[in-house]
C-alpha cells in the first residue's frame, strides 16, 4: 500500500480507501450488504493490506454501517492508526429536523455518528451533499465548532457544482473558520463531467478528491448486461449511466486484457493515475474486489491505454449531486 497527504493538510491516509456503505444490517432495505460476521474478515485483510483509511455515512443502512465500522476497527486496529470518516446531511428520522445541514443537525448527528461508531473524534466529518434550505454560513459556523470542540479534525464535503464549493470556502475564509479539505465527488470512466471545473478548482486549492463509485457501481469490471443482486434494487444507480457508457466498458475489457488484469484494477489504476485524486472510496462485498483494489495501486498504465480508455466518453448530465 502506499500513502498520501490528503490535500494541502499534513494528514497521511491509504490511497485506497475502503468504502463502508457494503456493511450493516440487510435488512434495512440493502439486501446486498453484509453484516458484521460476514464484514469482518474484509476489514482484517485491509488492515493487512495497509489500508488505514475508511469512509462511512450516518444512513448507510440506517446507522448500523457506522456501528459495524466502529465496532470491528475498534476490535482489529489502535484509533490512532485508521482515518475514520463519515458523513452528514441525509434524513435519519421523519418529521422536522430529521436531515440537512442546520447547526441542529449537524451538532445531534455527529453526536449520534460519535456514539455508533464508539470513538470521541472523527477525522473527516463530510457533507454528504448541498443543503439548499439552511445558509452556509450557518453550515460552515456549525462545523467550525465541531472541529473547535475537539469532535472533529478535518473538514469535507461531497457531490455539489464547483459555484456551491467556491461560495462555501469563501464563507468559510470569510467568517474565520474551519475549510473543506477534500471533495467526495462522483468520478470514474463513466462520468468525467467533474474534469470541467470541481477537478480543477480542487488542484488549485489543494483540496483532495476522494471519488466515490470509483468502479460506476461495478459496471466497470464486467460485461455490459450483466447485472448483480445490487444492481437488481439500486434504483440510484440506474441514473447515473446510460447504454452509450457500453463502449466505455469493453475498452476497459481490452485494456485489461492487453496487460493480463481484471477490469476493476485497470479502472482503479487510471484514476489513481489523476493527479487531483487522493484516495477513491473502493466498496467490496467479496475478498476479491478488495484484493482488485489493493493489487491496482501496482499497475501501470501507458498512453496508449489511457487513450483507449478514454476516447469513447461523451458528455453526460450532471448526475449524483441529488
Amino acid at each position: 500500500m502506499e500513502y498520501t497527504r490528503l490535500g494541502a493538510t499534513g494528514l497521511e491516509v491509504s490511497v485506497v480507501c475502503l468504502g463502508c456503505m457494503s456493511f450493516g444490517d440487510p435488512g434495512q432495505g440493502r439486501p446486498w450488504v453484509l453484516d458484521e460476521d460476514a464484514a469482518r474478515p474484509i476489514f482484517t485483510a485491509a488492515l493487512e493490506a495497509g489500508i488505514t483509511f475508511f469512509d462511512t455515512a450516518n444512513v448507510y443502512s440506517d446507522g448500523t454501517s457506522e456501528e459495524i465500522t466502529g465496532k470491528l476497527l475498534g476490535e482489529l486496529a489502535e484509533r490512532e492508526d485508521v482515518v475514520v470518516a463519515t458523513k452528514v446531511h441525509g434524513r435519519m428520522r421523519p418529521g422536522p429536523n430529521g436531515g440537512g445541514l442546520s447547526r441542529r443537525a449537524i451538532m445531534q448527528e455527529l453526536d449520534a455518528s460519535l456514539r455508533r461508531l464508539g470513538t470521541d473524534y472523527v477525522d473527516l466529518y463530510q457533507i454528504h451533499r448541498w443543503d439548499p434550505a439552511t445558509p452556509i454560513e450557518e453550515t460552515m459556523e456549525a462545523l467550525h465548532d465541531v472541529v473547535k470542540a475537539g469532535k472533529v479534525r478535518y473538514l469535507g464535503a461531497s457531490s455539489m457544482y464547483a459555484w456551491q464549493f467556491a461560495k462555501a470556502q469563501y464563507t468559510a475564509d470569510l467568517g474565520g473558520w474551519t475549510r473543506f479539505v477534500s471533495m467526495q465527488d462522483h468520478y470514474n470512466l463513466l462520468y468525467r463531467e467533474e474534469e470541467r471545473e470541481m477537478l480543477p478548482f480542487c488542484l488549485d486549492q489543494g483540496v483532495g478528491v476522494l471519488p466515490w463509485s470509483p468502479l460506476a457501481r461495478g459496471r466497470l469490471t464486467r460485461d455490459w448486461d450483466v447485472s448483480t443482486a445490487r444492481s437488481e434494487t439500486d434504483e440510484f444507480g440506474r441514473t447515473l449511466y446510460r447504454d452509450e457508457d457500453q463502449r466505455i466498458v469493453e475498452s476497459v475489457a481490452t485494456v485489461g486484457h492487453r496487460l493480463d488484469r481484471p477490469r476493476a484494477q485497470v479502472a482503479l489504476a487510471w484514476l489513481l493515475s489523476k493527479e487531483a485524486v487522493t484516495s477513491p472510496i473502493v466498496g467490496v462485498s467479496r475478498l476479491e474486489h478488495l484484493e482488485d483494489a489493493v493489487a491496482a495501486v501496482d499497475v501501470e498504465l501507458s498512453a496508449e491505454d489511457v487513450e483507449t480508455l478514454e476516447s469513447s466518453y461523451q458528455p453526460h448530465a450532471i448526475a449524483g449531486h441529488a
